[in-house]
């Protein structure tokens, strides 16, 4: 008869395994809940997605923007209704969203409200504006960075579609 010790032995990469395999479904199980819905309560839905990297004012409600990190490539953003009821929950980085922005109008503050905190901000020296990029991922297949350019009023002068060097390395290639 084998020792207590000798079957614990053996036991041991079942038992991890099957807590790998627990803690794996488990994280599945959060990414097949559907997603928040309009109508859901502000407390509602900070629970299910947390706390929000940024919040702006936008008329008599809010918008929580959920940031993907530096290399991500897709922004959400949760509009919050004075009665403090989500209005909608949406990718932000699209064409139509950065189309929607206007040239000769539209403030830091509305792009903040559209499109969310820019991966990257940039000061050209050649240039009298402060550049916003944001990296993403155009059509859900090119790797593209749209760029707002601001001029020291803070209103946008003008935007520009390119790839994404974080993701070109065709410079690398000889």
């Amino acid at each position: 008869m084998p020792s207590p010790v000798s079957l614990m032995q053996r036991a041991r990469p079942k038992l991890v395994a099957a807590l790998l395999a627990a803690a794996a479904l488990s994280g599945c199980a959060s990414l097949l809940q559907p997603p928040v819905q309009p109508g859901e309560p502000e407390e509602q839905v900070v629970a299910r997605l947390g706390a929000p990297t940024n919040v702006y004012p936008d008329g008599n409600g809010r918008v929580f923007e959920y940031a993907a990190g530096a290399f991500g490539q897709y922004q959400y953003m949760a509009r919050i209704g004075p009665d403090h009821r989500l209005i909608s929950y949406e990718q932000a980085w699209t064409l139509q969203n950065f189309h929607a922005i206007r040239a000769k109008q539209d403030t830091k503050l509305d792009v903040l409200r559209r499109v969310g905190r820019p991966t990257e901000v940039t000061r050209y020296a050649r240039i009298p504006f402060e550049a916003w990029n944001y990296g993403f991922k155009e059509s859900g297949v090119w790797n593209s960075q749209m760029t707002v350019y601001f001029n020291d009023q803070g209103i946008v002068e003008k935007i520009e579609n390119g790839p994404d060097p974080r993701f070109d390395d065709s410079r690398f290639r000889n």
